[in-house]
């Protein structure tokens, strides 16, 4: 449970239109839909994602970093990973594991002829977009065991576009379709408490300092 006290008496410290932003962008957050990205060499690639997960109102992306352990590069996410969840991993099997455990369909992007076009594809349920390295695509295993592939139709002589330039058309794409249902595809209230919390912890210089005399005098 969140400490409503706490979130109160933090949110002194910021200011009103501050605080009135983080109500308005967590009303159009969303982890119905979520993110995940294989093993991408080039970090400033998946950088760009997780500045589309934000720009698109995606709250949560899934690193997975097997051969290609990274940090992600502050510069080309221009802050973002502060306000998108991060979760990462040391292999395919653990995401797909984890993410099934939450009922999500496990997508994968792929240009495969067996793949549904980004137009025809429809959410119907909580879905999971795999993302692959910008060489060699998705690994063996995550396309063996997605659920469905998905692609960005082309007309040109390119094939593929690069992993950050497709994150972005198919999270406004599917962010756009997912919003014009009437599926109950924002954040719960609870989860947005937590944001909240968090995203005003963050703002706030010498936050250490002011919860330690919140816990002294509380």
């Amino acid at each position: 449970m969140i400490d409503l006290k706490l979130l109160s008496y933090l949110e002194e410290f910021i200011s009103e239109n501050r605080k009135q932003r983080f109500i308005d962008i967590l009303e159009q957050r969303t982890n119905f839909l979520t993110v995940a990205v294989e093993d991408v060499f080039q970090m400033h690639n998946t950088s760009a994602v997780v500045r589309s997960c934000e720009s698109f109102g995606v709250q949560t992306a899934h690193l997975i970093e097997d051969r290609n352990g990274q940090h992600l590069d502050a510069e080309i996410a221009m802050g973002a990973q502060k306000w998108v969840d991060i979760k990462r991993y040391q292999n395919s099997k653990q995401v797909i594991d984890s993410l099934r455990e939450k009922g999500y369909k496990i997508v994968a992007t792929s240009p495969h002829a067996d793949s549904s076009l980004l137009q025809d594809f429809k959410i119907e349920g909580k879905t999971a977009v795999f993302f692959g390295t910008e060489k060699t695509g998705l690994s063996d295993y995550v396309l063996e065991n997605a659920d469905a592939y998905l692609k960005i139709p082309m007309v040109g002589f390119t094939e593929s576009l690069n992993i950050s330039v497709s994150a972005a058309i198919i999270l406004q794409h599917l962010t756009t379709q997912l919003k014009a249902t009437d599926v109950a595809w924002e954040l719960t209230e609870e989860e947005i408490l937590e944001k909240r919390l968090d995203w005003t912890k963050k703002s706030i210089k010498s936050i250490d300092d002011i919860l330690q005399r919140y816990t002294t005098v509380n």
